[in-house]
């Protein structure tokens, strides 16, 4: 069950809900939006029934709901969400209305790397920088990342830039350095099961990027939301990233249609990762084009301004005619569903 509060209620009427839901031995979770708060309950359904929820001050609807995942579902919130990413004055919305072009290096190396991969980056268009300063890799010999120096990089490159930034975080230890250099914390395909991590990114104020698990289905996918959902997070984007099949073309199989599948489940934006699905830079735009055409909310790619030297993933980062095809694409393309480039949106000042 789900309680929605109205935007006028105040802290006073959210803990008088917590307070007589857990009054009958049930637990409420509150998760706070930029325009409301929800309170997903975990517990005796009858009970709570008979608390009359929808009569406390405060409290616009209450809802049961059927999925698994109460507070990502759209059964509660019909309208898709929109997520801002950024700091006040400077944020980038990722959501139905426009489309957003994440960009930048798998990997920071250095300095002038990443910010000659912003600047080729934002000049094709993108809003958002990517780049990882912690690098979770199958081999435990190859590159891991620059750490908290890297997150240092990646802020001053902000600061040259304007642009927003999403880097992974892949220990719930290090949650608290990277919300404090990020504006957008990425959780990679290998740690979308790792609960302890999802609920510490849930916890940590700032909004989350989702990958979703090499072998996961959509529903584990939206469980792992719900579990930042439910530490009160709603702020919350997915990204379709490949899928482990038996095609050994591609490094994965992107899953095109969990795009609108995703969509017409949960409320949250849906973004699409080209580059590690195809491993290959040569499928990046096409692939980018196929989920401009699917209705993604954005793509998140890799550049690099020497990608033949690049410690991390070199053989699918866009350089030159690539990225310059790229930019055409996200150009061109979104206009035709509807959309506009999320710079429009931005709100600035």
């Amino acid at each position: 069950m789900v309680v929605v509060m109205s935007p006028e209620a105040t802290e006073e009427d959210i803990e008088r809900v917590v307070s007589r839901v857990e009054d009958v031995g049930g637990e409420a979770f509150v998760s706070r939006g930029k325009v409301r708060t929800i309170i997903g309950l975990v517990g005796d359904i009858e009970s709570f029934h008979h608390l009359n929820l929808r009569t406390f001050a405060g409290v616009a609807d209450v809802h049961r709901i059927s999925d698994p995942f109460k507070l990502v579902s759209r059964q509660h919130h019909p309208a898709r969400s929109t997520v801002w990413i950024g700091p006040k004055g400077n944020q980038v919305p990722i959501g139905p209305d426009s489309f957003t072009f994440i960009a930048g290096p798998c990997a920071v190396e250095s300095a002038e790397q990443t910010v000659e991969a912003a600047r080729m980056a934002q000049s094709a268009g993108a809003t958002i920088l990517r780049g990882g300063a912690y690098k979770p890799r199958t081999s435990p010999y190859a590159f891991q990342g620059l750490g908290k120096r890297g997150l240092e990089i990646l802020a001053s490159v902000r600061e040259a830039t304007g642009m927003p930034i999403v880097t992974e975080v892949v220990d719930a230890r290090d949650v608290p350095a990277v919300a404090e250099h990020a504006d957008l914390l990425q959780i990679g395909t290998r740690n979308m099961a790792n609960f302890g991590l999802l609920q510490a990114v849930g916890e940590a104020g700032k909004p989350v990027l989702l990958k979703r698990g090499m072998s996961a289905t959509i529903e584990e996918w939206l469980m792992a939301a719900e579990y930042v959902a439910q530490r009160g997070n709603l702020d919350i984007v997915l990204c379709e990233r490949g899928i482990r099949t038996f095609e050994p073309a591609t490094r994965n199989t992107l899953d095109i249609s969990a795009v609108p599948v995703a969509q017409a489940t949960t409320h949250l934006p849906v973004i699409v990762d080209p580059s590690h699905a195809a491993g290959r830079k040569d499928l990046v735009v096409p692939l980018s084009r196929a989920a401009i055409a699917v209705g993604a909310d954005g793509v998140i790619v890799d550049v690099h301004p020497q990608p033949e030297t690049a410690l991390c993933d070199g053989p699918q980062a866009l350089l030159g005619t690539e990225l310059r095809d790229l930019a055409k694409a996200v150009r061109q393309l979104p206009p035709a569903l509807g959309r506009v480039d999320s710079s429009s949106l931005a709100r600035k000042g």
